[in-house]
């Protein structure tokens, strides 16, 4: 477990608390032999696109192109905001940015929320200029939105010379996290006035457990340009959240988790795939996952972790190598289903197991 000292108090002191935090997030994500931080399943098994043994499209013609904030990108796919705000991370999201430049796909980077205490570091965050001709997306939490000066985030967002800002929901980390926030109130109103005045598009997104239908039409309804469902069955903060907790109690009761949330797939299902606006994360790990999400409704998928991995084990080369793997298998699977453009995929034939139609009408009249 990584060690860690909770001393500090105000300014400096939860300066490097964060940077600490952050940079211990990296290590317990990174570390496969010592933490297991996946937990889950996303459930995208159960839906299947029908084969075509006579797709009757030429496969040179496949179009895996996209359109995301308003530019044109190579394929649905983004790399996730993950983390920021200590030296490992900002490397880290420095190759992120070199590797979605090459593949020609966004990139989301780690909370500017530090920036607001801590602006020296801004220098870190200026991803643009790794990634000039792709999406760049910030990010922040919506519990800060509550009480953090608008105004200040919108100059922000403007210095950093981003295409968009994901608002990210993550209760379930926060009050598992021994310097997490506690109180969540107020949180939808802050969205709603930050959505109003945003001078570039907004996303919100959850961290592992899902956003139920419900509350994604809500968000949709407010003008937030996407929903990230950001499902169960990938990185369970918690597990990270009670790996590096020193109370007993605490960790122990963190682990009770794993089955927390809605899976992906089930809240894809429950939404339909008639749905505009949607984003697909949380456990999606392949270009079949991704091909399905796809099917599913999602006009885009973000990955994170696997990402992560790549560019720390062997730099900018691995990750371009992995994303150019997952293209290969969108555009073949395309082919197949006999489509050449990417939006043909929500109206290609697709059929459900019994027990993920039944799980995603039962989503659905949960919160009737």
């Amino acid at each position: 477990m990584p060690h860690h000292d909770r001393g500090g108090g105000r300014g400096g002191g939860r300066d490097v608390e964060m940077s600490r935090r952050k940079a211990e997030h990296l290590e317990i994500c990174l570390d496969e032999e010592l933490y297991r931080v996946e937990s889950g399943e996303s459930r995208l098994a159960e839906a299947h696109l029908v084969h075509h043994s006579l797709p009757e499209v030429d496969s040179d013609r496949v179009d895996t192109s996209t359109v995301f904030l308003g530019r044109k990108i190579a394929m649905p796919l983004f790399i996730s905001s993950m983390t920021g705000g200590s030296d490992g991370a900002y490397q880290v999201n420095k190759d992120l940015a070199a590797a979605a430049e090459e593949l020609g796909i966004p990139v989301g980077m780690g909370s500017i929320r530090i920036l607001l205490r801590k602006p020296e570091v801004t220098d870190h965050f200026r991803l643009k200029r790794y990634a000039p001709s792709v999406p760049v997306f910030a990010n922040i939490g919506g519990v800060q939105l509550p009480v953090e000066d608008h105004d200040r985030l919108f100059r922000l967002l403007e210095e950093l010379e981003v295409d968009g800002v994901a608002v990210h929901l993550n209760p379930g980390q926060e009050l598992v996290q021994p310097e997490g926030d506690r109180d969540f109130s107020g949180v939808a109103q802050g969205i709603r006035r930050f959505v109003a005045a945003s001078p570039v598009p907004v996303i919100v997104k959850e961290t592992g457990f899902g956003i139920h239908p419900v509350e994604v039409r809500q968000f949709l309804d407010m003008g937030v340009h996407y929903v990230d469902v950001a499902g169960a069955g990938g990185t369970n903060w918690n597990r990270v959240e009670g790996y590096r907790n020193d109370d007993a109690i605490t960790a122990s009761a963190a682990m009770e988790f794993d089955r927390w949330g809605m899976p992906t797939g089930l809240i894809l299902a429950g939404l339909g795939r008639d749905c505009r606006g949607v984003l697909a994360s949380g456990g999606i790990r392949t270009g079949m996952e991704v091909l399905t999400a796809l099917a599913l409704g999602a006009e885009g998928v973000g990955m994170a972790l696997p990402f992560v991995r790549a560019v720390v084990k062997n730099g900018v080369a691995e990750a371009v190598a992995f994303g150019q793997r997952l293209q290969y298998v969108i555009r073949t699977g395309m082919a197949l289903c006999g489509c050449t453009t990417v939006e043909q995929l929500r109206t290609a034939p697709l059929w459900m197991d019994h027990r993920l139609r039944a799980d995603a009408k039962s989503l659905n009249e949960a919160w009737s």
